[in-house]
Order: C-alpha cells, then sequence, then structure tokens
C-alpha cells in the first residue's frame, strides 16, 4: 500500500533542516526501494529557493508502517515540522517519478493538491510525474487527489488537476529530491 507524507515546514527552521540533511538522507536510504517519490516543496524555483516542506509517498505494509515513517523521520524528530499530512495514496499513474522520462526546458515541478470532493480526472498530460487519490489511512474515504507536475507555472500546474467540490487546491514548487547527485 501506497502512503503520501507530507511534512509542512515550521518557520525560521532552514538553519535546523541544513544541518539534519545527511540524518534525512539516511533515514530515507532505508527505504529507498519502496519509494515512489521524493523531494523538497519550495519558496519558489531557481538556485535561491528554500525548503516549505518535504514530501515522499512511500509503498509500506500497512498504516502502523507508515504513522512509524512518517514520525521517525529525522526531521520531524527536531520539531522542523509545523504539521503532516499522511494519507492512503492510490498511484493511479502506476508509476514512480524516476519512471518520468519528461523534462521541458523552462519548466518547473510542481506539487499540486485538490482536496476535497471527486472532481474532474487531470486532463492525459505528458507532464503527469505521479497522480493519484488521497484517501484515509483505512483507504474507505476518498479526501482529495495528489500530483507531482511539470508546468511553466502555477496556473498551469493547477489547471492540470482541477479543484474537487469544494475548490481548495494548493500548489507548491517542488523538485526531485535525495543525494545530489544520486537516484533514490
Amino acid at each position: 500500500m501506497e502512503y503520501f507524507v507530507y511534512g509542512r515546514d515550521r518557520p525560521g527552521t532552514f538553519g535546523l533542516k541544513v544541518d539534519l540533511s545527511e540524518d534525512h538522507w539516511a533515514f530515507m536510504d532505508g527505504y529507498a526501494e519502496v519509494l515512489v517519490a521524493r523531494g523538497p516543496t519550495l519558496t519558489h524555483h531557481g538556485d535561491e529557493a528554500e525548503p516549505t516542506g518535504s514530501l515522499h509517498i512511500v509503498d509500506l505494509p500497512d498504516a502502523e508502517a507508515a504513522r512509524a515513517f512518517a514520525h521517525e523521520e529525522p526531521y520531524h524528530r527536531a520539531g522542523v515540522f509545523e504539521s503532516v499530512r499522511l494519507y492512503r495514496f492510490r498511484n493511479v499513474l502506476g508509476r514512480t517519478m524516476w519512471d518520468f522520462t519528461g523534462a521541458v526546458d523552462g519548466y518547473g515541478r510542481f506539487l499540486v493538491l485538490a482536496m476535497g470532493g471527486p472532481g474532474p480526472a487531470p486532463a492525459a498530460s505528458e507532464h503527469l510525474i505521479v497522480y493519484g487519490e488521497l484517501l484515509s489511512l483505512d483507504g474507505e474515504t476518498r479526501l482529495g487527489r495528489a500530483a507531482l507536475v511539470e508546468a511553466p507555472d502555477r496556473e498551469t500546474a493547477a489547471a492540470l488537476l482541477p479543484a474537487g467540490d469544494d475548490g481548495r487546491t494548493e500548489v507548491h514548487p517542488w523538485r526531485f529530491g535525495g543525494r545530489p547527485a544520486q537516484g533514490r
């Protein structure tokens, strides 16, 4: 079963996050074979961007293992995160971020969250990296949808994943994560 884990950084924790980067990567090394996607959300795209959160989609045996993953992660343990979202994830595309072969010059990457009602499915696009439904931990209640997309700007990214019934959509600049110059 796949789980979506998104920790939002507390303001003023950038230095702590930098200090803990090696611990974070070492922790993730233990999950390398079961990661579907990973990476930081950012203030904006570019070299001067600072992280605003940390996203992981991971294939684990059950909700208890997902809770342990989320709460034992070094950033969480050190108090970097203001909040952590944890959902079951139904991977509609059935692939990982490493399966994505598109890369358009001038395009950024984004995490798009459309919470609430079912909403329309995203239009078929070569710019969808990972897409799926966000479910309660027991898998019985649909809570929203999430997509990692490649797009020229936030508005285009948001348009790839139309809002649900309540119109709540978040768009966060995002990039592939992991150790520098390393795969998973």
